[in-house]
């Protein structure tokens, strides 16, 4: 039985870099919407402070809810090697906070797609750090999940195995009871692709999903694309987007999933223009829960 979770997007800058808004106050905020679970985020300010990772969880647990998944960004796919073992170092920790927080769910990328590595190089340091941080997640009840990713809030490059062929070769290149995928269909797009593709290819491990729809403010596919590697983060003229009104087929979606028997967490990233969009898009995929699996008690 699936359930869902919400992410902050929306409040990314004040939780992390200027600290304008407290993990108190989003806490606040997101317990009293109709989900199930927060999905974590490993780069809030607070959480530099060990002491605070039972705090938080306290606060949830208390609110009814709680933590099922930490989504961070490891960059596994730099030529030092010291580079790489200082991420493996940093996703070793972020497995210890999700399991501080009482989660079963830790995100792992590939890296920045930086032009001077090669491909069979890339998804070697991926596919070797991954790896190497997986019996460190299995003895703490973890499982690792790699997001066919886009863009880190706060990288230059995006995602290495942004395209479905290389996402594919990497997730071919580790095998293991405690890794699956977290589907993201919007991502896809952004790779100039068929979500439904890549979703067909990959069905069978997805464990996670992220819920959100995309539109492009202006220009086209192969405009982003030009502009991907300008500044830090998105592209100005990307722009998350109320769900069910952007590209993605939620109906399809979810018929694969249901299809493969899916049932573990879908996390809504929304409401970028405000907290009204974001419990419209809350009940759009509540609603569709509902419809493809009906037997199913929410909490």
């Amino acid at each position: 039985m699936p359930h869902l979770a919400v992410f902050p997007k929306a409040f990314m800058q004040a939780l992390c870099k200027d600290g304008t808004m407290k993990v108190a106050e989003w806490i606040g905020l997101a317990t009293k919407l109709d989900v199930d679970g927060l999905e974590w985020y490993a780069g809030f300010i607070e959480m530099s402070d060990q002491k605070n990772w039972s705090i938080f969880r306290k606060q949830v647990e208390d609110a009814g809810k709680c933590i099922p998944m930490m989504c961070c960004s490891p960059d596994f796919t730099h030529t030092e090697k010291n580079f790489r073992e200082k991420e493996i170092q940093k996703q070793k920790r972020w497995i210890d906070m999700t399991f501080a927080l009482g989660g079963s769910y830790c995100r792992v990328l590939s890296g920045q797609r930086r032009p001077e590595i090669p491909l069979r190089d890339g998804i070697k340091y991926a596919a070797d750090c991954i790896i190497e941080c997986l019996p460190y997640a299995e003895e703490r009840g973890i499982t690792l999940i790699l997001e066919n990713h886009y863009k880190d809030d706060f990288w230059s490059y995006p995602e290495f195995a942004q395209q479905t062929e290389t996402f594919c070769q990497l997730l071919d290149a580790i095998h293991h009871p405690n890794f699956g995928v977290n589907y993201d269909p919007s991502n896809a797009f952004l790779a100039g692709e068929d979500p439904l593709v890549l979703l067909h290819l990959v069905s069978s491990r997805v464990v996670t999903m992220h819920a959100s729809d995309r539109f492009l403010l202006s220009g086209t596919i192969e405009d982003l694309k030009k502009e991907e590697t300008d500044s830090i983060g998105y592209a100005k003229r990307l722009s998350h987007g109320e769900i069910g009104k952007g590209l993605n087929n939620y109906d399809a979606i979810f018929t694969e999933l249901k299809r493969v028997q899916f049932n573990g967490w879908i996390s809504i990233e929304d409401g970028v223009d405000g907290m009204d969009q974001l419990k419209r898009s809350i009940t759009f995929v509540r609603n569709k829960m509902l419809e493809y699996w009906p037997n199913s008690s929410f909490a």
